[in-house]
């Protein structure tokens, strides 16, 4: 029995594929699917962007994209909120968002899904401080923890009445439990 093994892509030639809801990301050339969201997931990711664009767009400092596909190296992901500090946004002539962001963010929020595998998710922050991201949230909605990553220290878990770290110029206070309580809607 002969098995063949698909010939890898490149990213190049993954760019030109269709996109896919959910999202794929190209890593270590192969394509793998994100999970499709669900309602916490959705809830952090949308509060996280509206409480981030509502102080750093104001004062064009930074903004928050939610599912923003970033290439960069040899990956292109797909951060759940990728935030860019404004002067790394690219702007057209006009002064238009352009399409393609050909870099890592310059902080990578992911939200754990039920199906997710940490390390891949982990992975992927990783990867962006690597290519110059300076800031990365792992948030575990199961844990109420979010796991912070910056380019010059060792991760640091955040629990509880912690104070979450944010990019420079990005003027918001937040708490873990503050992140959290976004998610008590019912009550």
């Amino acid at each position: 029995m002969l098995v063949t093994t698909p010939k890898p892509i490149t990213v190049e030639e993954f760019l030109k594929l269709p996109e896919t809801k959910p999202a794929n990301e190209y890593i270590d050339g192969k394509i793998i699917q994100k999970p499709m969201p669900k309602g916490r997931h959705s809830s952090l990711q949308s509060e996280l962007c509206t409480n981030i664009n509502q102080i750093a767009k104001t004062q064009k400092t930074a903004y928050a994209f939610p599912e923003l596909r970033c290439t960069f190296g040899d990956r292109s992901i797909v951060p759940d909120v990728a935030v860019f500090q404004w002067q790394h946004i690219p702007f057209s002539a006009e002064g238009q968002i352009l399409d393609d962001f050909n870099l890592p963010p310059d902080w990578t929020i992911e939200i754990l899904s039920p199906d997710q595998k940490p390390n891949k998710v982990i992975g992927n922050i990783l990867y962006c401080l690597k290519y110059g991201c300076k800031l990365g949230w792992f948030i575990d909605p199961d844990d109420r923890n979010i796991l912070t990553f910056l380019s010059d220290r060792q991760p640091e878990l955040m629990q509880g009445s912690d104070r979450l770290l944010m990019l420079e110029g990005i003027d918001l206070e937040l708490t873990v439990d503050g992140v959290f309580d976004w998610l008590l809607m019912g009550k």
